[in-house]
């Protein structure tokens, strides 16, 4: 029967690690969710434009991208690869790739890398990834608020990426923050050692610079692409998102320098305080020396030893102890050293 065949049986499965999708209507100005059952014969295929949200956590999603029609095997590889680093691809009226981002835990935000793999073309925009991400989230809770806003899937991507950017500035703020107490230990007047406070501040901001950088490189690259080979709006939207990435781009570089610079202080401080240390004891030994080149002379067991005989031997030789150690001043602050 023609409702046991594999191709059927496919469509009417539930699609394999769906988190949500979103279907917006033109002209309404709301968007409906799918329900999380959704099967592919649930998908809308009228006007408008779908958004489908998937976890890579289910192996069957690469065999469900697979059969998903308009998707070439370059755009179903970029959806489902474990690779760690931003790409992004112009092919046919599509975009896709991989975008950073931060990843989100049950209740709370976090400052961990996370990867978002997507793909936009005229009808839909589809995204992946493995880990609970920070934009993705607040972009559903931008639709929930207002969906009106989003005219196509273009739309979509360049909130996507502006919600990024809105995350580097709130984590550029809390590491200025953080910097300023580090920085206000450093310049007391008995500093401390804060590299170990200093040291996730600079790896954390260290990253995201780089994967910033690649990402900027990226999208100017894509915004000199041929225009046949650019979904409708993405030139406007590449513009507008690289000028966004540029401006906090300058504001991560500037904290990479600061914390540079504070532990490079750091480092100065401590060199300086160890220097003082080794000063003070080779001012000790410096005196020490000639009393126990005194010692070591009277404690020898041979014949003839002066001031072996008599009672006043120990005397005399603790009055040599105490001209040489004032010899030894004498030298010093001769000589400039003390």
């Amino acid at each position: 029967m023609l409702s046991d065949s594999p191709t059927m049986s496919a469509f009417n499965s539930t699609i394999p690690g769906l988190v949500w999708a979103y279907h917006f209507k033109p002209g309404h100005g709301a968007c409906t969710a799918l329900p999380i059952e959704a099967t592919r014969n649930d998908l809308p295929e009228d006007e408008g434009f779908l958004w489908l949200h998937l976890s890579l956590a289910d192996m069957r999603v690469a065999g469900f991208l697979e059969n998903y029609p308009g998707l070439n095997s370059q755009a179903v590889a970029a959806l489902t690869t474990h690779d760690t680093h931003a790409a992004i691809t112009l092919d046919d009226q599509h975009v896709y790739g991989t975008l950073v981002d931060f990843q989100r835990d049950f209740d709370h935000d976090t400052k961990d890398i996370g990867w978002l793999h997507f793909l936009v073309s005229e009808r839909v925009i589809i995204t992946t990834r493995l880990q609970p991400l920070r934009s993705v989230d607040r972009v559903r809770s931008a639709i929930e608020k207002n969906a009106a806003r989003y005219k196509q899937p273009i739309d979509l991507f360049e909130t996507l990426v502006a919600e990024f950017q809105r995350g580097l500035i709130g984590l550029v703020m809390e590491f200025t923050e953080e910097l300023n107490l580090i920085e206000d230990y450093v310049y007391e007047n008995a500093p401390r050692d804060e590299r170990r406070r200093l040291a996730p501040v600079r790896r954390t901001v260290v990253r995201l610079h780089r994967h910033l950088r690649t990402i900027l490189t990226l999208m100017r690259r894509a915004a000199a692409a041929d225009d046949e080979d650019m979904p409708m709006g993405f030139d406007d939207v590449a513009s507008r998102l690289i000028g966004r990435l540029e401006a906090v781009d300058h504001d991560v570089y500037a904290l990479q320098e600061r914390a540079r610079l504070l532990h490079e202080e750091i480092d100065s401080k401590l060199s300086s305080e160890t220097n003082r240390h080794l000063y003070i004891l080779s001012i000790m030994t410096a005196f020490l020396l000639p009393p126990s080149l005194v010692t070591g002379f009277f404690g020898m067991n041979t014949s003839s030893l002066p001031f072996s005989q008599g009672v006043h031997g120990t005397m005399f030789a603790l009055g040599f102890m105490v001209l040489s150690v004032a010899i030894a001043w004498w030298l010093l602050r001769r000589t400039g050293i003390f």
